[in-house]
């Protein structure tokens, strides 16, 4: 078992802990808009979300890289942007006067950028990776970092994943219909869509017991269609039965099931589906993107931190569980699921949030306390 001693997050909730738990468990509404309050230095403006991120826990970073060594602590990343923001403005800039902005370089927008930043960023020389997995990608990133301290690679690791807002992904999710021209409607029968948002979210991950447990990973892949999920949900079960199997937990040991829950009429019909096969339909559980979009790359993490916060003792002492926002139109072809308001409260010590994405790519957490 992995522990998770220290946590940053970011998303439309709010920069930080506090910030994000009040309106997480109050249940806020998303705004549309790009975070705000980002620090100035790096050149990519996902790199700034990054760093600020990566200044919400500094001094147990830094503790860490005493105890460790800059060498032996890992960074595994996930993210479906990098800067390609700034690649946009970039050959926009070109094709307008003929020169590449003199700030620009290319690097910035491979997806591999962010680790290596957060490498020099915290003068870390271990081994430093993204994983790209779209809308799973920083969820598959627990598993990438646990396995490298199981293997002896690395001692500790920093895990997350960051995404900012770019034409490319508004644009691409566009062609597919698959945007919600208003805030997302997770599981009601009028949902039509994702709203996309950014955000990021970091841990320490070390092996030495102390905070919030990584107690289970599952990952499966569908291999069913390039970006419609297998319809009766085989993928997400399976994937949630491994993560309770290497948590070594029954179902009933879980209080609560953060939801991946885009919106599209597809995935919420399978994950549904696969939720109430393993769970029943009494279970609470939610989906936080009506709270801060869908952020794509850094939602495995972003859900992660919202798992861990409602773990806390300190951060949430009355043990809420963040509500499901929606208009409560249930739709009568999906099984029926218990979703959770600002009146529940976590009964268990153990959540599981899920992470699905494109190309059958499945993910899911078992975070306890």
């Amino acid at each position: 078992m992995m522990y998770l001693p220290a946590m940053a997050v970011a998303s439309s909730l709010g920069l930080g802990k506090r910030a994000t738990a009040d309106k997480l468990f109050a249940g806020h509404p998303i705004p549309i808009a790009r975070i705000e309050g980002l620090p100035d230095g790096a050149a990519s403006r996902n790199n700034r979300l990054l760093a600020a991120l990566l200044d919400q826990i500094a001094p147990e970073i830094a503790t860490a890289k005493a105890r460790y060594g800059a060498h032996r602590i890992a960074i595994v990343l996930g993210t479906s942007t990098s800067g390609i923001a700034e690649g946009e403005a970039a050959i926009a800039e070109r094709l307008k006067t003929g020169i590449w902005p003199a700030a620009y370089r290319y690097s910035l927008q491979e997806l591999g950028d962010p680790a290596a930043f957060a490498a020099g960023h915290l003068g870390l020389t271990g081994l430093a990776y993204v994983v790209a997995t779209a809308c799973s990608s920083s969820a598959k990133a627990f598993a990438s970092a646990r396995r490298l301290i199981r293997q002896g690679l690395a001692d500790a690791a920093i895990v997350g994943g960051v995404d900012t807002l770019c034409g490319l992904t508004l644009a691409g999710f566009g062609a597919l219909e698959a945007r919600s021209a208003k805030p997302c409607n997770p599981f009601s029968v009028n949902r039509d869509g994702i709203t996309i948002g950014e955000g990021g979210a970091l841990f320490l991950m070390v092996p030495e017991p102390g905070g919030v447990a990584l107690a289970g990973i599952g990952e499966t892949s569908d291999a069913h269609h390039l970006s419609a999920p297998e319809p009766e949900g085989a993928g997400a079960l399976a994937a949630m039965r491994a993560a309770l199997g290497d948590a070594d937990l029954t179902p009933d040991a879980v209080g609560y099931v953060n939801l991946h829950g885009t919106a599209t009429r597809l995935n919420d019909a399978m994950e549904s589906k696969a939720v109430h096969a393993l769970f029943g339909g009494a279970l609470p559980c939610s989906s936080t993107k009506a709270m801060t979009g869908h952020t794509l790359g850094a939602a495995g993490a972003i859900e992660a931190a919202f798992a861990w916060l409602t773990l806390s003792a300190e951060w949430n002492p009355a043990r809420r569980l963040p509500p499901h926002l929606w208009d409560g139109q249930r739709d009568p072809a999906l099984p029926a699921l218990t979703f959770a308001t600002t009146d529940h409260r976590l009964e268990k010590a153990a959540i599981l949030s899920n992470s699905f994405a494109f190309g059958g790519s499945n993910c899911a957490l078992v975070l306890s306390s």
